[in-house]
């Protein structure tokens, strides 16, 4: 059985979880026993072990192509790809680490320090948050997704972030309809299944995290 060493509220960990489910792949979730390792880790059938994110997608879309994830014409590939380099970057740094990592446990995060969520950090996160969701509704109506018209790395990467986000309740959805739509799009895939059944004991989602139509 293929097996993935994940963190349940880390956008990389969800971004793998995601792409495995785009490729109709079956495995096991694993929890870390410590937070040191390069996570996540993918383990194939066959033994190959890919540590991280950027060999874990190579390995992916090199193995399975079936159902391949990354456009064929050039300016959307590159856009994809850039997507995806954005959203575990700039996206992680201003908006991500500042909410997700200051409300959600350590142990689910792999923040680097557990304290009292500080909600200065929250509130600048937020406020970084919205002239994205701007941005991310006008690709998605100029485009059909993210990247093109058909579903890619680039909106996996990001769709990680807003998951984690919307766990908690953290995206103003009603604001920014266009995105919202995207979005919904995005969740009622059979690959987000699986992180909509997500619960961080004593922490649970808010009430619509669940709904794949909200």
């Amino acid at each position: 059985m293929r097996k993935l060493t994940h963190l349940l509220l880390s956008p990389p960990s969800r971004f793998v979880r995601l792409v495995v489910g785009e490729k109709r792949l079956s495995v096991d979730l694993v929890t870390p026993e410590d937070l040191f390792g390069h996570l996540p880790v993918f383990v194939d059938l066959d033994g190959t072990r890919c540590e991280g994110l950027w060999a874990i997608v190579d390995h992916l879309e090199g193995a399975y192509t079936d159902h391949p994830l990354t456009p064929e014409g050039p300016n959307a590939r590159a856009e994809s790809l850039r997507l995806l380099d954005w959203a575990m970057g700039p996206l992680m740094e201003a908006v991500t680490r500042k909410i997700v990592f200051e409300k959600g446990s350590q142990r689910y995060t792999g923040a680097p320090v557990t304290r009292a969520p500080d909600m200065e950090v929250v509130r600048k996160g937020r406020e970084a948050l919205k002239p994205i969701l701007t941005q991310l509704g006008d690709a998605a109506e100029m485009n059909g997704y993210l990247a093109a018209r058909e579903i890619s790395l680039g909106d996996l990467a990001v769709a990680a972030h807003l998951s984690a986000l919307d766990y908690f309740g953290e995206v103003p959805w009603a604001d920014f309809p266009a995105a919202a739509e995207w979005y919904t799009r995005l969740k009622s895939r059979p690959s987000f299944r699986s992180l909509l059944n997500d619960r961080v004991p004593g922490q649970p989602p808010v009430m619509h995290y669940s709904d794949p139509d909200a």
